[in-house]
């Protein structure tokens, strides 16, 4: 059998991916030839992420679903099973957060960025696995954070405050690398793979307007540049596809060298 990147008969569900980068992995999946669901709180930001895409209403979907809430949880997963019998890959990709200030931040804010950013993660993965152990080649594909790796580089951010990195997202973000090895391991007897895509820095665009902090993140990276999404969607149609059948429990790293400094 010749493994292949191709997702056609495969059904992907994406938190947030309508989101900067969730956008440009969703357009990677569909590509490659995946029917995707995307999970989120707001039609309208969906709609106005993909009005012109050649797949929406054929292969690309919108499902509602807070993934702070158990039971939205639940019904966006019943609902996609009832539309097409199932699903094969749940990325978990969306995050909120509240308070950033380290010196600052209440027990509420720390508490509301773990829960957006771990609890969540932890959520979705529960409630996937029953419909997931039906599925011929299931996959979970978390996201997570090079600041779930590395500490944040504190002079980049001494001359811009306001762009400085919380240490509750960092520390859940960590969390998500070793819940993808537990599960990994947890759920290897049902042919489960569990695994985690580190992103480097991949700053969205009213961020990119900042040139001065744009170019101390690149300082920081091997390759001098920061990421763009298209550097992004090929991992996860790899982890998605039969290509990574035999991987599970992995962190892939893309963030053009920063970590390995």
């Amino acid at each position: 059998m010749v493994y292949t990147f191709d997702l056609t008969g495969k059904t992907v569900l994406i938190t947030g991916g309508y989101g900067y980068l969730g956008k440009g992995i969703t357009e990677s999946l569909l590509w490659h030839g995946a029917v995707v669901y995307v999970l989120g709180r707001t039609r309208e930001k969906f709609l106005n992420a993909f009005k012109n895409h050649e797949k929406l209403d054929e292969s690309l979907f919108f499902e509602p679903c807070d993934i702070a809430d158990t039971s939205s949880i639940q019904k966006a997963f019943k609902s996609v099973t009832e539309k097409q019998g199932g699903f094969d890959v749940l990325i978990n990709n969306a995050f909120y957060l509240q308070g950033s200030d380290p010196l600052k931040m209440t027990d509420q804010e720390w508490e509301a960025g773990v829960d957006g950013t771990l609890n969540s993660l932890f959520r979705c993965t529960r409630e996937a696995i029953p419909y997931l152990i039906k599925s011929s080649a299931p996959r979970i594909i978390n996201v997570s954070s090079m600041y779930g790796m590395v500490a944040p580089e504190f002079s980049v951010y001494k001359n811009f405050p306001e762009m400085q990195n919380p240490p509750h997202y960092g520390a859940a973000k960590a969390g998500v690398i070793q819940l993808s090895r537990y599960y990994a391991s947890f759920l290897g007897d049902e042919g489960i793979t569990v695994n985690t895509v580190t992103p480097g820095p991949f700053p969205p665009k009213p961020v990119q307007e900042k040139k001065e902090f744009i170019e101390e993140l690149e300082k920081k990276t091997s390759l001098k540049r920061i990421g763009k999404p298209e550097d992004l969607g090929g991992t996860f149609v790899f982890l998605a596809s039969d290509a990574s059948g035999y991987i599970t429990g992995q962190n892939i790293v893309v963030d053009g060298g920063w970590t390995i400094k």
